[in-house]
């Protein structure tokens, strides 16, 4: 869900310039929702979906959602590097009583991750050992909580042990282009929020966009895996989307921004999934595209010079 109560759309950075020696940018971003299957949601699953498959997490020792290690050797065997968003959901309890009400909010809430969890800790210490990025997955009520999402930057980045540069709002939830001051308040330099769950494509233009016409970069989402079409059934469909969007990228020079869940890798649960994705890399890469985590994406932008308002 995506929020939006300013009548002004963000502006392009019409100064960008692609990052040398690259035809185009091809963002690879995971948001960790959750990394782990809890017995609720597999009974719920399969329920739904009628697929015994699901149950698969019931059995003593077996975890279908962790799957870091298997996208870290994709990606490290093409030569790339991608940003991992972590999230500190508030549990059930935590929760204002009318969502109680609601199953929607059990299946949500209930099996969220901690992220002061060992295995977590270690996680993310790996991945940022590797070189991977690590940003923040701001809660889905933090998005017009300041106070709140601070907290979470700082837990974030104590357990890291570095600063963090950027990030995505969990579902998408913002309010434009309020969050955004919100984030450059607590020095993050860039979002990844402003996109669709539903839709993909270049929605809002090929180049990052600077809301306030200083250093923080709002990098739209161009597709987050679930919107494709048909995968599970045949990636051809699918596969031709892909493939004409990083045309269309090419042509224009664009930053394209992918959002691939880990849970989506399992190739069980959602076939099909796990070799779009590595399709798409490739593919990239055969089209001179630049293909990593956005904060390297970022850091090469050439950005506004600071004035002093004294001046």
């Amino acid at each position: 869900m995506r929020r939006d109560e300013s009548d002004s759309k963000p502006q392009p950075d019409n100064s960008y310039d692609m990052i040398p020696g690259y035809d185009f940018a091809l963002g690879l971003t995971h948001d960790v929702d959750r990394p782990h299957q809890s017995p609720i949601h597999a009974v719920y699953y399969a329920l739904r979906e009628r697929n015994p498959s699901r149950l698969r997490g019931l059995k003593p020792g077996s975890n279908p959602y962790w799957l870091f290690d298997d996208i870290m050797e994709i990606e490290d065997d093409l030569g790339v590097r991608s940003s991992f968003y972590f999230l500190q959901e508030q549990s059930m309890l935590q929760r204002p009583l009318e969502e109680w009400r609601d199953s929607r909010h059990w299946v949500e809430h209930i099996g969220r991750y901690d992220i002061e969890a060992p295995d977590i800790h270690d996680l993310i210490r790996r991945l940022n050992d590797g070189g991977w990025e690590i940003g923040l997955h701001g809660s889905y009520s933090s998005y017009d909580k300041p106070e709140l999402l601070s907290e979470q930057k700082a837990t974030l980045e104590r357990i890291l042990g570095d600063s963090v540069v950027g990030g995505r709002q969990h579902c998408l939830n913002m309010t434009a282009p309020d969050t955004w001051r919100h984030h450059t308040d607590l020095g993050l330099q860039y979002d990844s929020s402003l996109g669709s769950s539903s839709t993909y494509g270049f929605e809002h233009g090929y180049d990052p966009i600077r809301p306030f016409d200083d250093e923080f970069v709002v990098f739209p989402l161009t597709i987050m895996e679930r919107t494709l079409p048909n995968v599970s059934e045949s990636i051809d469909e699918a596969w031709a989307e892909c493939e004409r969007l990083l045309e269309e990228a090419a042509e224009n020079e664009a930053v394209m921004t992918v959002l691939w869940h880990p849970t989506y890798y399992d190739e069980e649960e959602r076939p099909g999934y796990r070799r779009l994705y590595r399709r798409l890399i490739e593919r990239a890469q055969e089209m001179g595209g630049y293909v990593g985590p956005l904060a390297e994406i970022y850091q090469s932008l050439e950005h506004p010079v600071a004035v002093d308002a004294e001046r």
